[in-house]
């Protein structure tokens, strides 16, 4: 089994998005992005997923869930294509979201 994360044609995207994000937040992401954290990868998003489901809470939020799929879409190819459609919507709805800083 490859460790890796499937390369798609979305990384652009979400290569922009995370450019978007403060330098801190970024440099995170990207390191749990990377193929060698993917120990680390998985609890995050399952966090986030699960955080997003009880954001009602005053702690957590609802953004944390499509936050947590998108992590979790790395590592699990049935999510890939929600993550791929969550993107096609930003292009079309968002383009600015999409722009370099």
């Amino acid at each position: 089994m490859n460790d890796a994360p499937a390369q798609t044609d979305g990384d652009w995207r979400m290569e922009r998005l995370i450019d978007k994000l403060p330098t801190r937040i970024g440099s995170t992401v990207r390191y749990v992005r990377q193929p060698s954290a993917r120990y680390l990868r998985v609890p995050v998003g399952v966090a986030l997923t699960f955080g997003g489901l009880v954001g009602f809470l005053p702690v957590a939020g609802f953004w944390m869930l499509p936050l947590g799929l998108a992590v979790l879409a790395d590592d699990v190819p049935p999510l890939r294509s929600v993550r791929s459609r969550m993107l096609d919507w930003v292009e079309r709805k968002r383009p600015h979201w999409l722009e370099k800083r």
